[in-house]
């Protein structure tokens, strides 16, 4: 499959500089940084989240676990994880487990780990099992300005 056509159009539409990876088939964000040969924490793995009023994807290292409750404490909301039919309707172009980081292209709001914008290298799921978007930390940085940064997960 590739790169997800709602991510890249995304990506390409706002002229963001992006390589794909190859890689072997993964089912997860660490286990993909593993297959790629690229540093777990440099790879974003994104959390689709939903409560009463809306969805959040939390964007944290693939080397850390979300701290769920923490990030409701910060937010005021009730976050829960959400059952893998919504997260694949809200994602209709990718692969079951395989979502990209990139909230703003599928029209969900973003919270982002600080940890990965400090990242001089930023890999996140292109949509399915073999593919990592790879871009400079500065591009992912001006990608992700306007998003809410919070300390919401710990290393594994």
């Amino acid at each position: 499959m590739g790169v997800a056509t709602t991510l890249e159009e995304y990506l390409v539409s706002r002229a963001i500089a992006f390589d794909v990876i190859e890689h072997p088939h993964t089912n997860s964000a660490m286990r993909a940084a593993e297959a790629a040969h690229v540093p777990g924490d440099q790879v974003a793995k994104p959390v689709l989240l939903g409560d009463e009023h809306s969805y959040l994807l939390a964007v944290i290292p693939a080397t850390h676990r979300l701290e769920l409750d923490r990030l409701n404490q910060m937010l005021a909301r009730s976050l829960e994880m959400l059952p893998e039919e919504e997260v694949e309707a809200t994602f209709s172009d990718c692969e079951r487990g395989a979502i990209p980081a990139i909230g703003d292209a599928y029209g969900v709001d973003v919270v982002i780990d600080p940890i990965l914008a400090h990242q001089d290298d930023v890999y996140f799921e292109s949509g399915d099992h073999e593919h990592l978007i790879h871009m400079r930390g500065d591009v992912f940085r001006g990608l992700m300005e306007h998003v809410p940064r919070a300390p919401v997960s710990h290393h594994l």
